[in-house]
């Protein structure tokens, strides 16, 4: 664990930039629970947006101009926006001295991506990024499993993370705005948790279309991977599916892991099974607030100024492994 130098902080003021949806009725909320965190200023292209979130939550401050926003009394800010956004206002509160928690995918490229980077480190800042599939305890409890060895030998990893999100007014849509469609909403989650399960990635290959919704961006990518330390993993994404088992699957040689009702799924328990060599077949049904564990997990280490679980740099790896499969589905 990387320990930066600067003093410790003993409670959190967070401002949030972007007042969508997830924002308004997940990260607020959560952060409303959480001893040592605030939320002090909101920031939205549109005033009366953030003043109407400002009154629901109880923050102090709300903004239209950006800069004012980071000049406000925050001591870390949760960037929320559009994806095109992610790049300038990173940087931008990395210069203004603001830990900071930045939506995925990380930024528009992989060259942006970098820069954030190197920006929050010339600043002495810490750049966390909401791959919040990580801090499940189902997924703990995998991960845990394939570092003891328990499985044996890694040999495939498959994720499935498909929905029905028809094309309409989302930015999610603009492809200028996000930078593509179910690759990079979707498939970042499970490239970020293949990385987390299996380890560094070599090499990707795979298909990227538009299957059903014809639409400025891709409703479908499928990828296979290599693993720097052996094995191989599989993911399978989708905005164009009305009902799918989205499920987790980690073969090993001794041993298999499947996670069922974890992605895509809310307000029921996940249910990890563990099917081991010569022993008899476990199941463990767990219902975990994933935003809640993120939340906590990073307020620790923006506290005690440690990186943390998950790095602006997992973000840039990440990144790349998007735009290589995405230049080779253009050939």
């Amino acid at each position: 664990m990387i320990k930066i130098k600067r003093p410790k902080i003993k409670k959190l003021t967070w401002g949030i930039a972007g007042c969508g949806y997830f924002a308004e009725h997940t990260i607020i909320p959560a952060l409303s629970i959480l001893g040592r965190s605030k939320l002090v200023s909101l920031y939205s292209h549109k005033k009366k947006r953030a003043q109407q979130l400002a009154e629901n939550s109880g923050a102090t401050g709300y903004f239209n101009n950006y800069d004012d926003f980071l000049k406000s009394d925050i001591k870390c800010v949760y960037v929320s926006s559009v994806n095109s956004d992610h790049y300038e206002q990173v940087i931008k509160a990395a210069n203004a001295g603001k830990h900071i928690l930045c939506e995925k995918p990380l930024a528009i490229t992989s060259e942006q991506a970098e820069e954030m980077v190197n920006a929050c480190k010339e600043n002495n800042v810490l750049l966390a990024v909401n791959y919040v599939h990580r801090f499940h305890p189902h997924i703990v409890k995998a991960k845990e499993l394939i570092r003891n060895q328990t499985l044996g030998k890694l040999v495939s990893i498959n994720l499935n993370f498909n929905f029905d999100f028809p094309p309409g007014s989302n930015f999610r849509f603009n492809k200028k705005l996000s930078g593509g469609g179910a690759l990079r909403d979707l498939g970042t989650h499970m490239i970020d948790l293949l990385r987390f399960f299996g380890g560094e990635i070599i090499e990707i290959n795979g298909y990227i279309d538009n299957l059903i919704y014809k639409s400025d961006v891709d409703d479908f990518a499928a990828a296979i991977v290599k693993f720097n330390n052996g094995g191989y993993g599989y993911l399978n994404v989708s905005f164009n599916n009305k009902k799918a088992f989205n499920r987790i699957e980690i073969l090993g040689h001794k041993g298999a892991i499947s996670i069922d009702r974890f992605i895509g799924v809310k307000h029921q328990s996940a249910k990890l099974t563990i099917l081991l060599d010569g022993e008899a077949k476990m199941s463990f049904r767990k219902r975990g607030n994933k935003i809640n564990y993120m939340l906590r997990s990073v307020q620790k280490s923006f506290i005690k100024n440690e990186q943390p679980l998950v790095t602006g740099v997992d973000g840039l790896i990440n990144m790349k492994l998007m735009e290589d499969l995405e230049r080779k589905c253009r050939k």
